[in-house]
């Protein structure tokens, strides 16, 4: 089978990019993509992102473990991703969070023409389809919608009066260039009157509409890539596994890998794209020795203060909880605007761990529920949690080869913790939401605190409680980072240096972590990747 573009994963970047580039009848697209289609009530409720979390059983989600991590105390992280069409955004909270103007200008100072932040802020525009219509920082036209919180609860209010009142300013839009403040997220959910409150993941966005009218787009799903075949120097067509058979199909123009974070690097690897050294170490034959591949891994480091609540208007385990969640579920059929519309993290903030810093250097997401081990154990009754994350963190770790099987998870070693000014930031940090949670109105909802948190607790206790319960907050970014530099994998075109045919277009292009969630710039990275396509091919 020969098709004039090929990607490989369907998640946040790789549906735009199909999308978008069989607008154009005269293209035939091909997207393969190692998860199902995502369309049932699971995709479709946001509530449902909390069921296919879970690691056990694995409901479309590759649910891969880290190696044991030193800064960690040698726990094993976690970390869930997506594994259907939407990739991550069909299982995550939904947050629509572009990041701060300094990120993206940052890029372009490394060398990556075309991406500062005024370059970059027409593409979020152009996917974007704002409830708050159209301004110089929103669009209104795009196919991904972005909602206000539907049914927010008292308790996430209450959050934000008790920043307030600890004197962090409120922050009406975070989405402008400059987050810093607290204040309700918007979110990628459906405004729209037929879908109002389902998630709108970035297939239900690009893809799921077009199913049925673009007879050039093929979509391939249940099909996992296993190697990129080249010709010489070009990137010709992917090997994939569909059931118990080996297929290829070819591209006549480009192939684009998409396949996240973790998959891409992987997958370059398991075809002689990489470390060579690595490469050889499992038997497989190099064929472009590029170092940066897999290397420059960085993740948002997160440590989670949690309470028992005796408010019962949050999400728990107790009959009074099931039966709310019974009654919300069928408000959500009836109009949209329940708690099974909720992104669990209805409001949160950027904070400064010192005044002097130019720009927010902690993120908090606020949860109404009770949160240990990503959800993976449960407590019963009822309570509320506040993450807090190190925005830009300076350690630095890598995706490399588990085995030569392309069916075995990649080897993921975050190295968190390894630099001391993440952890130094952390404990601020978590001293900082300490204070903010224990003071009113947010306050009157504890009932008890948990996880051995107390007052006056010394640095190295924080430090100690840090390496027992810090995890990601599922933000990894940079395994083929964009740039000019030696570990380099693709230049500002998001062409794979030394290669022909072939581009990359997901998070792992970010040559650093921007200031929060990452969903709407992996977003933003298809759109300005179809376009250079486009562009390119007219």
């Amino acid at each position: 089978m020969k098709k004039d573009f090929v990607i490989v994963g369907g998640g946040s970047a790789g549906a735009v990019i199909a999308s978008r580039l069989s607008e154009d009848p005269n293209n035939s697209v091909c997207l393969i993509e190692a998860g199902g289609p995502g369309r049932n009530i699971l995709f479709r409720a946001p509530a449902g992102g909390l069921v296919m979390l879970r690691d056990k059983p694995k409901i479309n989600n590759w649910a891969f473990e880290t190696v044991p991590q030193k800064g960690l105390n040698g726990r094993k992280g976690y970390q869930p991703r997506g594994k259907s069409l939407g990739g991550s955004s069909s299982i995550n909270a939904m947050i629509y969070i572009r990041g701060q103007k300094e990120d993206y200008d940052n890029w372009a100072d490394l060398g990556n023409d075309g991406w500062s932040w005024q370059d970059v802020l027409p593409y979020f525009k152009k996917a974007e389809n704002n409830i708050r219509g159209e301004s110089k920082f929103h669009g209104s036209k795009g196919p991904l919608q972005v909602s206000e919180q539907k049914a927010p609860r008292p308790i996430s209010k209450a959050y934000i009066d008790a920043c307030n009142n600890a004197q962090i300013k409120s922050n009406l839009d975070f989405n402008s260039g400059d987050n810093e403040g607290v204040g309700f997220w918007q979110s990628t959910i459906f405004h729209s009157k037929e879908k109002n409150g389902e998630r709108c993941s970035s297939a239900a966005a690009y893809l799921l509409p077009f199913l049925e009218k673009r007879p050039n787009l093929e979509i391939i799903t249940k099909a996992n890539a296993t190697k990129i075949l080249f010709e010489e120097k070009r990137a010709i067509g992917i090997l994939y596994n569909k059931g118990r058979g080996t297929k290829k199909v070819y591209a006549e123009k480009e192939i684009i890998i998409a396949a996240g974070t973790f998959k891409t690097p992987h997958l370059l690897q398991l075809s002689g794209v990489g470390n060579a050294e690595n490469i050889q170490r499992h038997n497989i034959k190099v064929f472009h020795d590029l170092p940066g591949v897999g290397q420059n891994l960085q993740d948002h480091i997160d440590f989670t203060l949690s309470y028992k609540t005796l408010d019962t208007d949050t999400l728990g385990l107790s009959i009074s909880g099931a039966l709310k969640i019974i009654g919300e579920t069928f408000k959500w059929f009836k109009h949209g605007n329940s708690m099974i519309s909720s992104t669990l993290s209805e409001s949160g903030g950027f904070i400064k761990t010192d005044p002097s810093l130019d720009r927010p250097d902690i993120q908090h997401h606020f949860v109404m529920a009770l949160i240990d081990d990503h959800l993976r154990k449960l407590h019963y009754g009822h309570g509320y949690s506040c993450h807090v994350c190190v925005l830009r963190p300076h350690s630095r770790g890598e995706v490399s080869l588990l085995s030569e099987n392309p069916l075995d998870p990649p080897k993921i070693d975050p190295r968190f913790l390894s630099d001391d000014r993440d952890l130094k930031t952390l404990i601020k940090g978590a001293k900082i939401t300490r204070d903010i949670m224990e003071t009113s109105p947010l306050a009157m909802y504890k009932y008890k605190e948990l996880f051995g948190i107390h007052d006056n607790m010394t640095d190295i206790e924080w430090e100690q409680h840090i390496r027992d319960r810090a995890d990601t907050i599922y933000h990894p970014v940079g395994t083929c980072k964009m740039g000019k530099d030696e570990l380099s994998v693709v230049d500002s075109t998001l062409k794979i240096r030394g290669l022909n045919g072939i581009r990359i277009a997901d998070a792992s292009i970010m040559p650093l972590l921007v200031s929060g969630n990452t969903n709407a710039p992996t977003i933003m990275i298809g759109e300005k990747c179809a376009e250079m396509i486009k562009q390119e091919y007219s």
